[in-house]
């Protein structure tokens, strides 16, 4: 294997100058001044171009080339890189090293690897580079794969949210020159796990890819995987650094992709598949690309998911959803499965991910949630609040109604809210309100709920606190101290802006026309409405009329649920029989208080059953409500909070409001049995007439 010359900081820009000469055919800058460093250090293999990044703002000092004490680390480095990189925190775990160079006795190898165990260990305890390069300055000599952890190291206690804190305290520190300096002249005789990691390092550093350090890395790098020398984590790992220094256009990413393509999947570790899907998550599965591989890997995973920790569940999960892989429910279905004996495993981070997977490919189980049961009641006063409110999301677009999770959550709720953002407290509450339940402790819940909305009313979204609120009347709870600022101009005024240009998810909505969303002025509109049947003490603004709307049903989001329509003919079908014609009962009445009527029957001052069409001598109306299952808490028979609200209402404005609940009317098979229900229901004092 051919060595690459020691060019010293003297002669380096006459080998470069000479090089570029000699050069043609160069496409860019870029290509042209890679191809010339890599004429001027005698590399054979072609290197595609790097990006230069804002992101990669770190140059090497020029005192790296020569510093003073340098020399005195240069001895550290072990030319026997037989070492294997055992548990190490912060980087590939387990796998065997490629071996370069002479591969020492076996008792030497098994002392070596005594030592970066122990180092290792060590190294979980620093807490700083200062610590971390005092560690290795303790050590007589170290392996590159010892250095490669101790940067990673560095990177992790020294980075915030991608940021190197204070870039001189790393990049000044004469270890850390050594290092890079040993690394560049050495880096034909590094092992793989070494190269791989310490790239890893740099880029997390945000060493500028033009450097000759970096450049010579990913020279190498780049020629082990076109031969073949790297296994799956070792080509994902220099996959994402790829991927971060230039993004998923990295010409070097096609040659690390065929090798993966090469190896067969299903002799793939769980931790190889995870990380594969990793790397194709982070960029390279964009647009559709690589689907036959991940067709291939959705199968093999199936088999593999028995095997697999609540890590790399979690982060399959994460992929699925970033990949849109919208057909591999059978793999989600699995991994729910097998999350199930992970649950008390999970931290809260993986947790989250894992629900919001579920929640996302619409997904629930039966099992799942009894295990989220036994798990939320007992960890929820120590559970952030990101997944407490996850789990309560899930609950709601679930529609599962979970006493002992509901109980749990509003309890933690009086004394860890404090702790919550608004949007987590409305994830938390909304819930509550949709699905019709109060909590046992629903007095201390709200009185909490007000004493923060009287202390943070301006830092809630304006649709979120709509939305907050509007949950809160759909159990009676009626905040009229702050209706007054929502019917105010000014907050209707928010509304638009933030239709225009606010954040979207789930309790927000958007209309591109720059309109406040008809949901919204639905919503605006069901509060005005409680108001004034609920309220009639509240004498403050009242909502324009210019706000309100006709109907609550609409496609999409809608404060009604649409009619089951196979129930729906059946009902009808009996009510035909029962009052003797159809002309006797009117569907789908849109009455004048935006609430639709599945059925409307009016009567007379006698009560007897008047014409549809009839408008004069109607005394009583009766409206029937013919709830199917979707109009009820899945596990339960509960109506949900917004069919709640409108049979509430119903009453309210004068109607008699009978409910034909599913569970009920499915139990009727003959016509007999439907036509002597309906009559109990509809006229349970009066005596039916044989047509």
């Amino acid at each position: 294997m051919r060595r690459v010359p020691n060019v010293s900081a003297g002669s380096t820009s006459l080998y470069f100058s000479m090089a570029i000469m000699n050069i043609c055919g160069s496409h860019s800058t870029v290509s042209l001044i890679i191809n010339a460093y890599r004429r001027a250090a005698n590399l054979s293999i072609h290197f595609s171009c790097i990006k230069r990044s804002k992101r990669f703002v770190h140059n090497l000092p020029c005192s790296y080339y020569t510093p003073k004490k340098a020399y005195i680390f240069s001895y550290l480095f072990c030319r026997k890189y037989y070492s294997v990189i055992l548990n190490p925190p912060y980087s590939i775990v387990g796998c065997s090293v490629h071996h370069h160079g002479d591969s020492g006795t076996t008792y030497t190898i098994s002392k070596q690897q005594a030592n970066e165990n122990k180092f290792l260990s060590d190294l979980c305890y620093a807490h700083s580079c200062t610590q971390v390069f005092k560690l290795l300055s303790s050590l007589e000599v170290f392996t590159d794969t010892m250095a490669a952890a101790a940067l990673l190291k560095v990177a992790q206690v020294e980075t915030k949210d991608g940021i190197l804190t204070n870039p001189r305290k790393v990049f000044d520190n004469m270890i850390f020159k050594a290092i890079c300096l040993q690394f560049e002249q050495e880096s034909k005789n590094l092992s793989t796990a070494g190269i791989v990691n310490a790239l890893k390092a740099f880029v997390q550093l945000r060493v500028d890819p033009w450097s000759n350090l970096m450049v010579r890395l990913l020279s190498e790098s780049q020629e082990r995987a076109e031969k073949g020398e790297m296994n799956i984590q070792y080509l994902c790992m220099l996959g994402r650094c790829l991927l971060e220094i230039e993004g998923p256009e990295c010409a070097m990413l096609k040659p690390v992709m065929d090798q993966v393509l090469q190896k067969k999947i299903n002799d793939w570790t769980p931790e190889e598949i995870a990380m594969v899907y990793g790397l194709l998550q982070a960029g390279l599965g964009e647009k559709g690309q690589y689907q036959g591989l991940l067709n291939q890997m959705h199968e093999a995973t199936v088999s593999k998911a028995s095997q697999m920790n609540p890590t790399l569940i979690s982060s399959i999960l994460t992929a699925l959803v970033d990949l849109k892989q919208t057909q591999a429910l059978p793999l989600v279905i699995n991994l729910c499965k097998n999350s199930i004996r992970c649950m008390p495993h999970f931290t809260d981070e993986e947790l989250v991910n894992v629900i919001v997977a579920l929640t996302n490919f619409g997904h629930s189980d039966k099992y799942f949630t009894e295990a989220l049961e036994r798990h939320v009641p007992r960890m929820v006063f120590t559970m952030s609040p990101e997944l407490v409110s996850r789990v309560m999301e899930y609950c709601s677009k679930r529609l599962i109604l979970s006493k002992p999770i509901f109980d749990a959550v509003a309890e933690s709720f009086v004394y860890n809210s404090e702790n919550c953002t608004t949007l987590q407290i409305a994830q938390q509450i909304i819930p509550f309100g949709e699905l019709n339940y109060l909590p046992p402790n629903a007095a201390s819940m709200f009185r909490r709920l007000e004493k923060i909305l009287s202390s943070r009313f301006s830092q809630f979204q304006p649709q979120i606190l709509l939305k907050l609120l509007h949950s809160c009347i759909l159990l009676e709870r009626f905040p009229v101290n702050f209706v007054a600022k929502i019917f105010s101009p000014y907050f209707i005024q928010q509304l638009q802006d933030n239709a225009v240009g606010g954040h979207s998810d789930r309790y927000t909505s958007k209309d591109q026309s720059g309109n406040v969303d008809k949901f919204v002025l639905a919503l605006l509109t069901q509060l005005f409405l409680t108001v004034s049947l609920e309220c009639p003490f509240y004498e403050g603004p009242r909502l324009l009329p210019k706000y309100r709307v006709k109907s609550f049903s609409a496609s999409g989001q809608s404060l009604e649920t649409m009619v089951d329509v196979h129930l729906y003919n059946r009902v009808k079908s009996g009510l035909i029989d029962l009052l003797g014609a159809r002309m006797y009962f009117a569907s789908h009445v849109l009455s004048p208080y935006c609430y639709t009527l599945d059925v409307e029957i009016k009567l007379d001052e006698e009560g007897f059953v008047l014409a549809a069409s009839s408008h004069e001598e109607v005394h009583r109306r009766i409206a029937l409500c013919i709830d199917g299952q979707k109009r009820f808490c899945s596990n339960t028979h509960k109506l949900l909070g917004k069919e709640s609200i409108k049979q509430r209402h119903l009453r309210l404005l004068g109607y008699e409001v009978i409910q034909i609940p599913f569970y009920e009317f499915d139990n009727l098979s003959y016509k007999e049995e439907i036509v002597e229900y309906l009559h109990k229901k509809i006229f349970p004092h009066t005596y039916r007439l044989n047509w």
